[in-house]
């Protein structure tokens, strides 16, 4: 099956894979999507909403949906109950996946034109574009969508350039938050917000959508049960798994957690992590670290041992503010995860 890039290349594009701007299908959360649709229609869709959940289970996909909806009916009172599907022929959702229409402003992480890499976090800068596009007269009067892909990406001074916006929206304005940790949001945005919670896809809903990408899931019933317990609800979890080697770094960083100081293999998995064309596999070795001190802290905290929860938190903070300067500054990867296994073991002997 051929795919046709539409969509702007962004900081988490995967090489075939649709991004949410030009998935036509939403596979998952039709409770979700129904309320979604009927709050519209009733007229009580509010300004503001926080789509939440775990990364890759399809919270962009919904957004984009969303506003494809709105900008199809304009008049709520004779839209559809269901969300309406999109048509990959029709003019409005090419102008949508190609970022071209008036209406949608999508809002994420930049590029860097000095290193020609994306910047770690969405800076206030992208967010003040919002106060010029909600300047202009809406088109044709209908609503104007302005999707945060993710808010967890700001900034400080994003997120309070954000929080003037939505004090005073515009009629026909909707924002969507896309959110994997609401924690991670000032709580006076999170109060101007609705909070949908999505829940991961089911394993029947997981592989119908990987039945639709190339190369497809594995086809043995074992391993496709496995890689659904791996994945946890997310498409992506499951793309970086299969695709990507997630599940062999991920392998290889737990052993190395195992058996300790092995220098061999702490060298191997930084070369693999660290070449000119790794940047996905980059991502997945510090996600996968980020995420062991993090199942750690909580773990510690259930178990009552405060202090070493503590302690991991703080390592979790150091370990994230390591990754940002080196994809900041363009430092040496290669030593940044030698580094980051040195931090990992040290964390985890807490």
């Amino acid at each position: 099956m051929s795919f046709e890039r539409m969509a702007p290349e962004q900081h988490d594009t995967l090489d075939g894979v649709p991004s949410p701007a030009e998935t036509p299908r939403l596979v998952g959360h039709e409770g979700t999507a129904a309320m979604l649709a009927a709050a519209y229609r009733a007229g009580k869709l509010p300004h503001a909403l926080i789509l939440s959940g775990p990364v890759g289970i399809g919270k962009a996909t919904l957004a984009f949906h969303l506003a494809h909806h709105l900008l199809k009916y304009p008049d709520p009172h004779t839209a559809p109950e269901t969300l309406a599907t999109p048509d990959p022929a029709s003019s409005l959702f090419r102008q949508i996946a190609t970022g071209a229409h008036p209406s949608v402003l999508h809002l994420t992480r930049p590029l860097n034109d000095r290193t020609k890499a994306f910047k770690t976090m969405l800076t206030v800068d992208e967010i003040r574009k919002v106060g010029g596009f909600l300047s202009m007269t809406s088109h044709d009067g209908a609503y104007r969508v302005v999707i945060i892909d993710p808010a967890d990406d700001m900034n400080t001074n994003a997120a309070n350039a954000l929080l003037k916006n939505l004090e005073e929206p515009p009629k026909r304005t909707l924002f969507v938050l896309i959110v994997h940790a609401p924690g991670s949001l000032l709580p006076t945005i999170r109060s101007r917000c609705q909070m949908v919670r999505l829940a991961p896809l089911s394993g029947v809903d997981l592989m119908r959508v990987l039945d639709g990408i190339e190369p497809p899931p594995p086809q043995d019933a074992a391993a496709r049960n496995a890689l659904v317990a791996r994945a946890g609800g997310s498409v992506r979890n499951a793309i970086l798994l299969t695709q990507y080697g997630g599940l062999e770094i991920a392998e290889a960083l737990a052993a190395l957690l195992r058996s300790g100081q092995d220098v061999a293999a702490a060298y191997r998995l930084a070369e693999a992590v660290s070449g000119r064309d790794r940047t996905v596999q980059f991502d997945i070795f510090n996600r996968n670290a980020l995420d062991m001190l993090s199942d750690a802290a909580a773990v510690a905290a259930r178990a009552g041992r405060l202090d070493a929860a503590k302690a991991l938190a703080y390592a979790w903070q150091e370990a994230r503010n390591a990754i940002s300067e080196t994809e900041t500054y363009n430092l040496d990867k290669k030593q940044h995860a030698l580094t980051m296994i040195d931090r990992l073991n040290s964390a985890m002997r807490m």
